[in-house]
């Protein structure tokens, strides 16, 4: 048993003063010092510095670790330009990132107070890192693959990635899932089949959809930027699925759509109708132009996610606030800081269905340790100051052992 003790604890019902927290792999007891101290006087006395704000520790929904290795491969400002780079580079990234290469970024989420991250992997590659990252880590299987042909053998490999994670040791932390790449590049037998291993072993699911511009020019009129692309490394000029198909292929299933900058208003009203959330990366759209996601008139729940670094330069969930920050530069700053550490923290863990993301009694004891250079002379804007002032947060535990 362990007691932390901290100026300010981040709560389900908001920051309360003075109180500390006792845990074990799990949080049993939330109150005053003293009263816990007497409670459990064999436990562990965690004392936090000055100014510390005790946080549940914050969930990263949606990272690619596989292209950590890129630098300034990839060429950014547009989607297509970036994607060409992408397939031009990706086997020489992929090659040369290597798993020590991996594991650091790992860490550098720890050092930013992430305890759990949604790690999308193309080729199972990830998976031994993952294993060893001090993370939980939820392991999304991604299936990628259009060509009629070869549905069978990408299908084949799919099942054994997925095989794999759920084989994976338990002290690993690791929870299965499933990822579909795009509605432009996964054939409806291959996307109905993975949705259903998914429903078939209760896994959280994900998808990217409607990126760009281009991919919605793509899947409605078989025109644009896509065609030429397809074309050139396919030799085909016909979409294999569209919108409304893709869409309704989760329609008994909740998933955790990715970016949608060009869905409609009516698309996200449906996605909503039907439990879905979106993971939102506000840098990787800047970076690759596609405009800006309007979370201010979403009627469904989305967390904050880095991406990966094949469109961003770092996986600091800090850094991502703050650049969400100022992106929706129309919203009231201190509502909008309360809403992106919600989005990281509660909402997150409710999307890939955890239980964490909330300093609350018989949640898991993740937390992270926020260490602000003064104390807050006005408790209503603790969340902004933490996402301005925070570049590492000062400790980190998981399943209540330290780990940073």
């Amino acid at each position: 048993m362990k007691i932390i003790y901290a100026d300010y604890i981040y709560t389900p019902s908001g920051y309360i003063r003075k109180q500390a927290v006792a845990f074990s792999d799990t949080i049993k007891e939330i109150g005053p010092f003293e009263i816990l101290e007497s409670k459990y006087p064999d436990a562990q006395m965690i004392q936090t510095v000055p100014h510390s704000v005790l946080y549940p520790g914050f969930i990263n929904t949606h990272v690619h670790l596989e292209f950590s290795a890129n630098k300034t491969s990839l060429k950014y400002g547009s989607f297509m330009p970036w994607l060409d780079s992408v397939i031009v580079h990706r086997d020489d990234l992929v090659g040369c990132c290597t798993n020590a290469m991996m594991m650091e970024e790992c860490r550098s989420m720890l050092r930013s107070g992430v305890t759990t991250f949604g790690a999308v992997s193309s080729f199972g590659n990830e998976l031994e890192v993952c294993e060893k990252a001090p993370q939980r880590v939820v392991f999304f299987n991604e299936l990628i693959g259009s060509v009629a042909q070869y549905a069978d053998m990408l299908y084949g490999d799919f099942v054994e990635r997925v095989r794999a994670s759920l084989s994976c040791d338990k002290e690993a932390r690791i929870t299965p899932a499933v990822a579909i790449h795009a509605p432009y590049s996964v054939h409806p037998l291959l996307l109905h089949k993975a949705v259903g291993i998914a429903k078939q072993h209760k896994l959280v699911l994900s998808a990217h959809f409607l990126e760009s511009q281009a991919e919605r020019e793509w899947l409605e009129h078989g025109e644009g930027e896509f065609r030429a692309f397809f074309k050139k490394y396919f030799n085909t000029q016909t979409p294999v699925s569209n919108i409304q198909e893709f869409i309704h292929a989760f329609d008994t299933y909740p998933a955790h759509f990715v970016h949608c900058t060009h869905a409609s208003k009516e698309e996200l009203n449906y996605l909503a109708s039907k439990g879905h959330s979106i993971a939102h990366c506000p840098r990787s759209n800047r970076y690759l132009g596609v405009g800006r996601l309007a979370i201010e008139t979403l009627k469904l729940p989305f967390s904050v996610a880095t991406d990966g670094l094949s469109s961003n330069d770092s996986l600091s969930i800090f850094d991502e606030m703050r650049a969400a920050l100022f992106l929706h530069n129309e919203l009231p700053i201190q509502e909008l800081a309360i809403a992106l550490l919600k989005s990281v923290t509660s909402d997150a863990a409710d999307i890939l269905k955890l239980n964490n993301g909330r300093i609350a009694v018989g949640k898991m004891a993740d937390f992270s340790v926020v260490t602000l250079p003064e104390s807050p002379r006005r408790e209503e804007e603790i969340a902004l100051w933490t996402l301005l002032h925070t570049k590492e947060v000062s400790s980190v535990f998981v399943a209540g052992q330290k780990v940073y």
